[in-house]
């Protein structure tokens, strides 16, 4: 299968996890599991990153606040252009947010520069081997090129997991994933 095709599968694998979740009315303890999975994790990190969830993938939310009333300073991606790298700018739950491309909610251009030391990522597809497949922009496989000893973390739900996704050359594995059933990390 392409990546294209990974994509639409674990898309809709994904889109049918948290309507089944909230259908059965589990989704809440479903993301308080993945939550504490990762907060166990935050040890050592002065700098969280997370991201906005558009609907479906996992809200790392409650992971950055857990992060913020730990003392850690919390940021999120800012994106301008498609060709330009993500920046990480400060952010703190309840701080405001303004639209951005690709209508993504983001800090506000003037909040400060932040250099993650945990990276936490939304996943299309993940494999046992740390490989991901994202959106498909690539702006994290960039901003793990520019962050290289930042620890890289991603989340998902268990059903976008694969047996074994396609790696291309720029593709850089993280150390860790949550889920709402485990932690998996490499073998």
């Amino acid at each position: 299968m392409t990546k294209a095709e990974w994509r639409a599968l674990l898309r809709q694998r994904r889109r049918d996890r948290v309507a089944q979740l909230r259908a059965e009315g589990g989704y809440e303890a479903a993301l308080a599991a993945l939550a504490a999975r990762v907060t166990k994790q935050l040890k050592g990190a002065g700098t969280v990153s997370a991201y906005l969830s558009d609907g479906d993938e996992v809200d790392p939310l409650p992971i950055l606040t857990a992060a913020a009333a730990l003392g850690l300073a919390t940021a999120l991606p800012r994106i301008t252009s498609r060709t330009d790298p993500m920046h990480f700018h400060l952010w703190s739950p309840g701080d405001p947010l303004h639209p951005g491309l690709y209508g993504l909610s983001q800090p506000d251009a003037d909040s400060p520069l932040a250099t993650p030391d945990l990276i936490l990522t939304p996943l299309v597809g993940f494999d046992r081997a740390m490989g991901r497949i994202g959106q498909g922009a690539a702006f994290y496989d960039r901003a793990f090129a520019r962050y290289p000893d930042a620890r890289r973390i991603g989340l998902a739900w268990s059903v976008q997991e694969v047996d074994a996704l396609p790696v291309d050359p720029w593709d850089v594995p993280l150390h860790g994933i949550a889920t709402e059933l485990e932690w998996i990390e490499p073998a």
